[in-house]
């Protein structure tokens, strides 16, 4: 009977099969080039994967970080009229769900210093509602915020007029004032209340906050808004809501959520993060190529053994397992390898930046650049189970080939002559 080919069909991979893979193994850890091409397969798929586990996770961590802090600056739902100004509609404050009402009035200023005048984003707050306000907390200022021709200021954008709380700035709408010598832009000369910072560049540098009737003065308007923003105590009821909202204005009016507000913003970095994805994915390709050649040397180099192999009874597919357990190897323990240094890397990545910015002198994801001072990351279990399971499946596939070339080797033509 063939009992023994019978047991190598029967049991995979069973000890046989990997006590000659694991020989077979051994020359791999010894110089020359078949040792070379398989280092770099080990480690091209152990970079491949840790860049991927790294990128994607900062990516995700930019989505979460800046969704939070647009959030943090603006609301959830925005009534707007075809018309601009509009009176604010009482009867809102009657619908459950939502958190705080904020009518207010965004518009282009400009803001002038005894050092610097520059184009700013003017927006209005409620008073009663600038607790809820996420730059609230980081504002430096010892006093009480003074409301009344009062303005808060960006960080950047106090530093770039050399003010400080206390020191007055004078406001320029784009509302012309007639007098004797012509039009003239009014304005109207505010104290600096505070100073806050966002952590993110283009808020910290371009926008400053004042009370809604400090704007309705300066663009000569009583008890008109040009916005109503909805602020909702959990986001998941956000479809709810706006329905709700839709019910109580007519179809002159437009009403968006945030989503929609920023929707190209978020298209960009879903598509950003998509093609990161496919282009770091080749990196594992590659390594899988090293692979591919590293066991066709391996099968050249152990031709006559695996002649020997088969007279002794060894089947071919018993063979072809022989080298899937190589090429498995090689490929798994890059996969995890690589899985548990993207990991850590991502883990420890805001003290890694540090440290090659100050060593080497570098700029590193520049706050201006990415609108936030900090390196935000989140960790996805399951994005990270796609990346392992997509490295395991094409190292494993890259060595199907090989494998099955090696479980074709001819015995006649190699031990014919011996």
């Amino acid at each position: 009977m063939n009992s023994s080919k019978d047991f190598h069909h029967k049991v995979p991979f069973n000890y046989f099969e990997r006590f000659i893979a694991f020989r077979y193994l051994v020359p791999l850890r010894k110089g020359g080039l078949l040792s070379v091409i398989s280092w770099l397969s080990f480690i091209g798929i152990c970079i491949g994967v840790a860049t991927l586990i790294i990128v994607m996770s900062v990516m995700n961590g930019f989505h979460i970080e800046l969704k939070e802090r647009i959030i943090g600056f603006n609301g959830h739902i925005f009534i707007q009229k075809n018309d601009k100004y509009f009176e604010y509609q009482e009867e809102l404050s009657n619908l459950p769900l939502i958190k705080f009402i904020d009518p207010n009035i965004t518009l282009q200023a400009l803001i002038s210093s005894d050092d610097r005048t520059t184009g700013i984003v003017l927006k209005s707050f409620v008073e009663e509602n600038i607790k809820h306000y996420s730059f609230s907390q980081s504002i430096s200022n010892d006093e009480e915020i003074n409301v009344k021709n009062s303005i808060i200021l960006g960080s950047d954008l106090a530093l770039a007029l050399n003010v400080i709380p206390g020191e007055n700035v004078k406001v320029l709408s784009s509302n012309m004032l007639s007098t004797p010598f012509g039009q003239i832009p009014k304005s109207q000369s505010m104290a600096v209340s505070g100073i806050f910072t966002s952590g993110m560049s283009e808020y910290d540098s371009n926008f400053a906050y004042t009370s809604l009737s400090n704007i309705q003065s300066l663009i000569g308007i009583e008890n008109l808004v040009s916005t109503i923003e909805v602020h909702l105590s959990d986001i998941a009821d956000l479809q709810i809501v706006k329905e709700e909202i839709s019910e109580v204005f007519s179809n002159n009016y437009i009403i968006r959520d945030w989503i929609e507000l920023n929707s190209s913003f978020w298209e960009v970095l879903a598509t950003e993060r998509e093609l990161m994805f496919f282009v770091l994915s080749l990196i594992i390709v590659i390594a899988a190529f090293n692979v591919i050649t590293s066991l066709f040397i391996l099968v050249q180099t152990k031709s006559k053994e695996i002649a020997v192999l088969k007279t002794i009874g060894t089947s071919n597919i018993s063979v072809l397992r022989i080298f899937l357990i190589v090429g498995s190897i090689i490929g798994t323990s890059g996969t995890i390898l690589g899985t548990i240094l993207g990991i850590l890397f991502t883990i420890n990545i805001d003290s890694v930046r540090n440290f090659l910015n100050s060593t080497f002198d570098l700029n590193l994801f520049p706050s201006e650049f990415y609108y936030l001072d900090k390196m935000p990351t989140n960790i996805d279990i399951n994005q990270i189970a796609i990346i392992f399971l997509f490295s395991l499946s094409v190292s494993i596939i890259a060595t199907i080939y090989p494998a099955y070339k090696a479980s074709k080797t001819e015995i006649k033509g190699i031990l014919g002559n011996g």
